[in-house]
């Protein structure tokens, strides 16, 4: 596996090594998140998994870089950033964007370098080869898409009315709007790895429909659950969904397709 250490380290954090874990388990935000959710993670799951939350350009320690707004160009390089971590039986968990990010990133393994992952975790997204109505905010006036945001209770108001904070913010939450609006689904053969989709009950934006749809896309075992909470339960219901991910880790394979 050949790629730059020093590059990988910044994508890839290990917030509590554990290098005798069996497995990794890598974590992909949503739009406009960082790492930072991950943190409490590794003291909730199974001791046998190293949580790796995954780091975009343009926030976290990373808030220098400018953000990544395409989607085929952030897995290039993430890919070649992430192998040198890949050294052990490894699953993926993404919310929203970070689940549309994982199934490719997934997908570019396996086409590119017969790598697959074990289990991926595909959470408050549905699947991303369904039709969709076309929808584009990203490059909205600066009121009009803050207003965007606010429409969908992810991010508190005093932080929407911040306006410096939001000069931070703006340029990542556009490149990351860039990246769901602009995905252009292409077909391919289905993954090997199990499937688990995972839905906010209150979530008006994730149909179930479009979350059991994402078990076309493996050839696999798939499974849904749903957790209390709207869109945004990955923080919401936090506990809720780390007991839920608990329970699944413990019970999942380590290796593809058992």
């Amino acid at each position: 596996m050949i790629s730059n250490l020093s590059n990988s380290g910044k994508w890839v954090l290990y917030p509590k090594p554990k290098p005798w874990a069996s497995r990794k388990l890598f974590c992909f935000p949503y739009a406009g998140g960082s790492s930072f959710m991950f943190r409490r993670w590794p003291e909730f799951l199974p001791e046998d998994v190293e949580v790796c939350p995954v780091e975009l350009p343009g926030r976290g320690r990373r808030i220098s870089e400018d953000p990544i707004d395409n989607l085929s160009e952030l897995i290039s390089s993430l890919a070649g950033s992430i192998l040198p971590h890949l050294n052990k039986p490894f699953e993926f968990f993404g919310h929203s964007m970070g689940a549309l990010i994982s199934f490719e990133l997934a997908r570019y393994l396996k086409t590119k370098f017969d790598i697959e992952v074990s289990h991926l975790y595909v959470s408050a997204q549905s699947a991303p080869h369904l039709e969709r109505e076309p929808k584009v905010t990203y490059n909205l006036p600066s009121e009009e898409f803050i207003e965007v945001l606010r429409s969908l209770n992810g991010m508190p108001d005093e932080l929407l009315s911040n306006t410096e904070m939001m000069q931070i913010m703006l340029p990542i939450l556009r490149a990351d709007f860039a990246i769901c609006e602009t995905y252009q689904f292409t077909s391919g053969s289905p993954l090997n790895c199990s499937i688990t989709a995972i839905g906010g009950a209150e979530d008006d934006k994730v149909e179930i429909a479009e979350l059991y749809a994402w078990s076309e896309l493996t050839t696999n075992k798939f499974s849904m659950i749903q957790i209390p909470g709207d869109h945004f339960f990955l923080l919401k219901s936090e506990q809720m969904l780390l007991s839920t991910m608990s329970g699944l880790l413990t019970k999942v394979s380590p290796f593809p397709g058992t």
